[in-house]
């Protein structure tokens, strides 16, 4: 299977421009490239699919440039509800410095990153008319579906303009990096054949692109900043404990899907996979796989061998098996208190508002309903100290089966 036909095997090509984008992808090397806007200082789960194309893209030979659009992003690309709220150029800075260093990292420093704005900056508004507005027709412009779709409700002239600006970035990649090839999600087809267009008005020439389609959740929904559900590439914003349990939860439906859009596995190797998912599927080798490969390719082995200890430990409530950070990272989201000094059981339930009232606390500690880090506790009368803690610093308290609370140490 040559390259192109293993993307559309793994559901990556969608829309495709030129007519012999195949030999060029099969059998030439090529310069090629993806962008994005720095709205935020962190790539997350959706734009980590088009990194892995581009990746797959990289492997074979062709060279990779990241257009992070340090221009484009100070304007924002049309939604389809309602125009980006606008960030400063300092904010954009730091977010573009963020992408930057996550970039060359899953690119072992192999991609070429460049930012449209150290080219936009130096047109005035005349000769950007002239030598681009002037090849890009209104109607044209109109027909494209997000534009469209926002006339009744409103488009500023700004967004409008977007199309122009990502049209000519093609453009002088094409002149000054013999970049021939665009690759995007396929929310940003009518930006890209702007691209094509203008390449061919203005050098007589033809360049190349195509689209994957976007890479949705069991629901329908993008994985995406502005849908509430991003999953970030940086450690420091999605653990990698946060990602494994969300991998390891992925519906069976969509194991197949994603085991060939985020992973290096030959397609033998994930087909083997996913029939032995649907011959067991209770024991989740489909979804442990998944999150494997990515946890590994983003921050590492250990980091994904951490997570699954942590998932472990917390199903079979072995919490004394983890250190301070995987508890920092297991209970994340669960409610924290202080422990500012020894304190009685009760005492301790009661002012952390683990319980209501002490007689609660009682009933609760009677009934054997309390673990402190992980074993049982029914004595109202023992004391949480520190050597009751993990690595001095944390206690975990369990009431029920599922009510878990993280106490730190503090004295």
């Amino acid at each position: 299977m040559k390259l192109f036909e293993e993307l559309k095997w793994r559901g990556l090509i969608k829309d495709v421009a030129g007519e012999d984008i195949e030999k060029k992808i099969n059998d030439e090397k090529i310069t090629f490239y993806w962008g994005t806007d720095p709205t935020a200082d962190s790539l997350h789960l959706g734009h980590y699919s088009s990194l892995l194309t581009a990746k797959r893209l990289s492997n074979a030979g062709h060279h990779p440039i990241l257009l992070v659009g340090g221009a484009t992003g100070l304007i924002g690309d049309p939604r389809p509800t309602a125009e980006r709220e606008i960030i400063s150029k300092d904010v954009l800075n730091k977010n573009l410095e963020g992408i930057r260093k996550q970039v060359d990292k899953i690119f072992d420093g192999k991609a070429e990153i460049v930012n449209n704005y150290d080219w936009i900056k130096d047109f005035n508004y005349i000769d950007f008319l002239r030598d681009v507005g002037k090849y890009v027709n209104v109607n044209y412009m109109l027909s494209k579906d997000i534009i469209n779709r926002r006339l009744e409700t409103g488009i500023t002239y700004a967004e409008f303009s977007y199309t122009l600006i990502q049209g000519y970035d093609f453009l002088h990649l094409f002149e000054n990096k013999n970049c021939i090839l665009q690759a995007e999600g396929s929310d940003q087809w009518g930006n890209i054949t702007t691209g094509l267009d203008l390449i061919k008005k203005k050098t007589g020439k033809d360049a190349y692109a195509f689209t994957m389609p976007l890479v949705l959740d069991v629901h329908g929904n993008k994985f995406g900043k502005s849908e509430g559900n991003a999953l970030w590439l940086d450690i420091n914003k999605t653990s990698s404990y946060e990602l494994y349990q969300y991998l390891i939860n992925t519906d069976d439906s969509m194991c197949e899907s994603y085991l060939k859009i985020f992973t290096f596995l030959t397609p033998e190797e994930i087909m083997k996979i996913v029939d032995e998912h649907k011959k067991n599927p209770h024991l989740r080798i489909a979804q442990t796989t998944l999150a494997r490969e990515i946890i590994t390719d983003l921050h590492g082995k250990e980091e994904f061998l951490s997570a699954e200890k942590i998932s472990k430990a917390l199903f079979k409530g072995d919490i004394k098996e983890l250190n301070s950070k995987q508890i920092e990272e297991g209970f994340a989201k669960v409610p924290h208190f202080e422990i500012s000094e020894v304190m009685n059981i009760v005492d301790l339930l009661v002012n952390s508002k683990i319980t209501s009232s002490k007689r609660e606390a009682r009933e609760f500690l009677k009934n054997n309903a309390i673990s402190v880090n992980g074993e049982k506790v029914n004595d109202e009368n023992i004391a949480i100290d520190k050597d009751m803690s993990i690595e001095n610093k944390y206690v975990v308290i369990r009431r029920g089966k599922k009510n878990y609370y993280l106490g730190e140490i503090k004295y």
